[in-house]
This record gives structure tokens, C-alpha cells and sequence, in this order.
């Protein structure tokens, strides 16, 4: 099953203490995000007819980001990119923290009965490419061993 979502990924981070034992997300950006992936998690399955997995499951995610304006030129050259700008987003946020959110948000959403289940996960973090926009894409596959 493959689940495309769209929209600023936000990583799972951490939480803070607020009294009576209750615990929140310190990031606002995490909870519309998770609900994303809740809400394209549920539209596909429904879609395809899937019931939530109940055996292991290997999750590919690939993250898309936004190139920073910063990496491209200026002027008449501003669609080619500076000779030193980065090839991969090798810094924040976090790849795991972005997977777990993905995995939670999945996990509301229905893929399976418990984030527990996943047993291979490969994740990587990409940027745009000629316009596309970010989010990620999240294929849902029986293990490959």
C-alpha cells in the first residue's frame, strides 16, 4: 500500500510536563501533521479495501523539504542552484523523530494495531524536485525477509 501526504512533515519531539501527571507535544507543527498522515492513512485504506495488518510490516518513507531560497542563485540564474548547496536536508528536523510521527499518525489512522508491528523501516529525507511539493510518501509492504 502506498500513502502520499502532503504538506510540511513535523517531527514527533519532545514532550513537557503540565501538572497532573498530562504531557504535551512541545511542537503546534507535530499535531496537524500527524493528522495528515491519520486522515490520507484512513482515505487509502478505505480505498483499497485494507483491513489494519496484523502481522509484521516493513515502512519505507521518503520526506520531501522545501529548498531553502538561500541554496539557489539570483538574478537570471535564480532556477539554477549555487555550486555549494547541499545535496541532501542533513539537518534538522531529526529523520527518526519524523518517522515516529509518520508512525503514530499511521497507527490512528489504521494501518495496524501497534507501531510495534513494524519491523524494517527505511526512511530518508529528500528535497523537492521542480516545483513538488513537500511531504512524503509511505509505502506499506510484508517484510522482505
Amino acid at each position: 500500500m502506498r500513502i502520499v501526504v502532503r504538506g510540511r512533515p513535523a517531527p514527533q519531539g519532545s514532550k513537557r510536563h503540565v501538572g497532573n501527571g498530562r504531557m504535551i507535544e512541545m511542537s503546534k507543527a507535530v499535531g496537524p501533521w500527524r493528522e495528515a498522515v491519520r486522515a490520507e492513512t484512513q482515505r487509502t485504506r478505505q480505498e483499497e479495501h485494507a483491513r489494519p495488518r496484523v502481522g509484521p510490516v516493513s515502512v519505507r518513507i521518503v520526506f520531501y523539504a522545501d529548498r531553502p531560497k538561500g541554496h539557489y542563485r539570483t538574478g537570471r540564474n535564480a532556477h539554477l542552484l549555487r555550486d555549494g548547496a547541499p545535496r541532501y536536508p542533513h539537518g534538522r528536523p531529526d529523520l527518526d523523530k519524523l518517522a515516529r510521527a509518520v508512525l503514530d499518525g499511521m497507527t490512528e489512522g489504521g494501518a495496524w494495531k501497534d507501531d510495534g508491528q513494524v519491523v524494517a523501516l527505511i526512511a530518508y529525507k529528500l528535497y523537492t524536485i521542480g516545483g513538488g511539493e513537500p511531504g512524503c510518501v509511505i509505502d506499506l509492504e510484508e517484510p522482505p525477509i
